[in-house]
């Protein structure tokens, strides 16, 4: 028997016909079923909203939010905005995921409740490959710094945690509490943004590279379209990313700065109390 809840997979999408029953298919199996599937229909003119509502009855809980065309980061803020479960991931409409992909992120966030974000491994699939490539040469998991967290983030080679939405979970009152957004003023790296905005307001990342997520990488999708009026976005994306973590780490810094001085005069205290 179904409980409520505990995780909600947003899944926004914008003229997916071809490939939203892949994705869709992959999800209705999950070995943990109990997760909410929320798409929000970011304004499509094909059959993408038709062939949504045909999963309505496979999925026990299931919304579908029609909007007006506004773009990846809006549609993603729509997303968080109707989220009513602890935590939540993302989940593009060309991708697909392995069976147990739901049940790593409830299993993770149950066996580390101190930490704030979890994350898994990945799949890169495309059409010139017949078989899925895992990310990431080396297997690894464990409780991550967030020094450590921000280089595997920004890692644009072998990393198996990356930017990426999707491979992420996420508690909702993080967002709620610090009212984050993805930025709607850049056309990519809006989600390595975000990643890196979550890890400075919040405490605790795990990670396990063992991979649950298929990345399709489409050549006709917006990441590998090469436009050279994307290069100014390029620059002022690092730039927000990098000036983040730099303000991040000098924080830590300070704060370890201060419980350091606050033993010492605590040890000292009780050398004086023993006189």
């Amino acid at each position: 028997m179904l409980r409520q809840p505990l995780l909600t997979v947003i899944m926004p999408v914008y003229n997916m016909e071809k490939y939203l029953g892949r994705a869709l298919d992959a999800l209705a199996k999950q070995k943990d079923k109990n997760f909410k599937l929320l798409i929000v229909n970011d304004g499509s003119k094909d059959n993408t909203q038709k062939i949504a509502e045909s999963y309505r009855s496979r999925f026990a809980f299931f919304k579908i939010i029609n909007k007006k065309n506004g773009g990846l980061s809006d549609a993603r803020n729509v997303g968080m905005d109707n989220v009513d479960t602890p935590y939540f991931t993302f989940h593009d409409g060309d991708d697909w995921v392995d069976s147990g992909y739901t049940a790593f992120f409830l299993r993770a966030f149950e066996s580390y409740p101190q930490v704030d974000m979890v994350s898994c491994g990945f799949w890169i699939d495309s059409p010139r490959r017949s078989e899925s490539h895992p990310v990431g040469e080396k297997k690894g998991n464990g409780l991550l710094s967030k020094r450590e967290a921000y280089l595997l983030i920004t890692n644009v080679f072998g990393s198996p945690v990356k930017g990426y939405t999707w491979n992420k979970g996420y508690k909702t009152d993080i967002v709620r509490k610090h009212r984050m957004r993805f930025v709607e003023d850049l056309a990519f790296m809006e989600d390595q943004i975000f990643n890196v905005k979550y890890v400075s307001l919040s405490n605790g990342f795990y990670f396990n590279s063992d991979p649950y997520y298929h990345y399709w990488q489409r050549s006709d999708s917006m990441v590998h379209d090469l436009n050279l009026k994307k290069i100014p976005d390029n620059f002022r994306a690092n730039y927000r990313v990098w000036r983040q973590i730099v303000k991040s780490l000098i924080s830590e810094r300070n704060k370890n700065k201060l419980k350091k001085k606050g033993a010492q005069k605590a040890s000292l205290s009780d050398l004086n109390v023993k006189d």
